[in-house]
C-alpha cells in the first residue's frame, strides 16, 4: 500500500494508556489490555471504603506482563494505566448506576444496562468479590472527568491503531487480554477452581481459557477455532463464550464484514497468580512463554486467517 495513504503512527495524548510498539509492524495483530491497569489516585483510595489490596481485585493483574513479547512478534501492545475499578474502558462510556451519584444523570447516560444492575458500570459500584467500592455519592462531573480523560484516550488509541494496522495490512485482528477469578473460595490454601468437593466432584471446575467471540460475530469462526486449537497443543483446556462471550471492545470493534475482528482471550488467574495477595506465581513465567509462543502462532497466520 502507497505509504501516503497510511495513518501516521498515533501517539498518547495521555497517560491514561500504555502502547509497546515494535520497531516495525509486520503483522495485521493488536493486542490489548484494558483491565489490568493499576494506578490508584489517592483522592480514590481514600474515598472508598476498601483498603488498597480490596480494591485490586477487580484488576486483570499482570496480564499486559502476560503479553509483553507481542512487539518481538511485530504486533502492537496496548495497556490501560488506570484501574478498572476507577473507570472501565470495556464499558460503553456512559453506562452508569443513578444511585451512586447526588446529582441527576443526563436522560442520554444507559442506566439501565445489565453491567449497572451488576454494580459493575463504566464506573463500578462494587469491585469483582461484590464489596461496595464507596463511602459516599459521587457527582457526574467525576464520571465526566473519568470518561473524558481515562475511557476517551484509551478508545482514542485504540481506534486508531486498528484503523493504520487496517490501512497497512487491509485487515486487523484485536486480541483483547482478559483474566478470570476463581469461582468460589479463591485464598492462598483454599480450594481453587479445580477443588473437589465432599462428593467427590470438581466443585468450582472452570477451563483455563475461555475465548470470547461474541458467538461467532466479532471475528472469522477460524480465528477462534486457531487459538483454540494453539492453546489445546500447550496442554490447555479452553471454552468457548462461556461465561465470558466478549464484551463492549469485543463486539464494538469485530466487525468481520469490514475486515477488522476482535477475540476476547480470558485466562484463569490461578493459573499465574496468588488471588488473595495479588502476587505472580513461580509458574508466572512459564505461562508467559506459553502466552509468547501463542503470540507467535498468530503473527505468522493472521493475514491469513483474516484473508477472505
Amino acid at each position: 500500500m502507497d505509504a501516503s495513504v497510511i495513518p501516521p503512527t498515533p501517539t498518547p495524548d495521555s497517560d491514561a494508556v500504555a502502547v509497546m510498539r515494535p520497531a516495525r509492524q509486520t503483522t495485521p495483530l493488536v493486542f490489548a489490555s484494558p483491565h489490568s491497569g493499576r494506578r490508584y489516585p489517592d483522592a480514590f483510595v481514600a474515598a472508598s471504603r476498601l483498603d488498597p489490596l480490596g480494591l485490586r481485585r477487580s484488576e486483570d493483574s499482570f496480564v499486559d506482563e502476560l503479553y509483553a513479547a507481542a512487539p518481538d512478534f511485530g504486533a502492537p501492545l496496548l495497556a490501560a494505566t488506570f484501574p478498572r475499578a476507577w473507570c472501565d474502558a470495556n464499558r460503553e462510556p456512559w453506562e452508569l448506576d443513578p444511585t451512586m451519584f447526588v446529582d441527576a444523570l443526563p436522560p442520554w447516560v444507559n442506566a439501565t444496562s445489565p453491567r449497572v444492575a451488576a454494580g459493575l458500570g463504566t464506573i463500578a459500584r462494587i469491585v469483582a468479590s461484590g464489596e461496595t467500592i464507596y463511602r459516599y455519592k459521587l457527582r457526574f462531573a467525576d464520571a465526566e472527568h473519568r470518561v473524558s480523560h481515562y475511557w476517551q484516550p484509551y478508545h482514542d488509541m485504540l481506534g486508531a491503531t486498528i484503523a493504520g494496522t487496517k490501512a497497512l495490512f487491509g485487515t486487523c485482528l484485536l486480541i483483547d487480554c482478559h483474566s478470570m477469578p476463581t469461582p468460589g473460595p479463591a485464598t492462598s490454601g483454599a480450594p481453587g477452581r479445580n477443588a473437589f468437593n465432599a462428593s467427590g466432584r470438581n466443585a468450582f471446575k472452570m477451563p483455563d481459557f475461555v475465548l470470547g467471540d461474541a458467538h461467532g460475530t466479532a471475528c472469522a469462526p477460524r480465528v477462534t477455532r486457531f487459538v483454540e486449537r494453539a492453546l489445546t497443543d500447550l496442554g490447555f483446556t479452553v471454552r468457548r463464550n462461556d461465561p465470558y462471550a466478549g464484551g463492549y471492545i469485543t463486539r464494538h470493534y469485530g466487525r468481520p464484514r469490514d475486515r477488522v475482528h476482535a477475540l476476547q482471550i480470558e485466562i484463569a488467574r490461578d493459573l499465574y497468580m496468588d488471588e488473595t495477595a495479588i502476587e505472580r506465581l513461580p509458574r508466572f513465567d512459564a505461562i508467559r512463554d506459553d502466552i509468547g509462543t501463542l503470540i507467535g502462532a498468530l503473527a505468522l497466520e493472521a493475514s491469513a486467517l483474516t484473508d477472505f
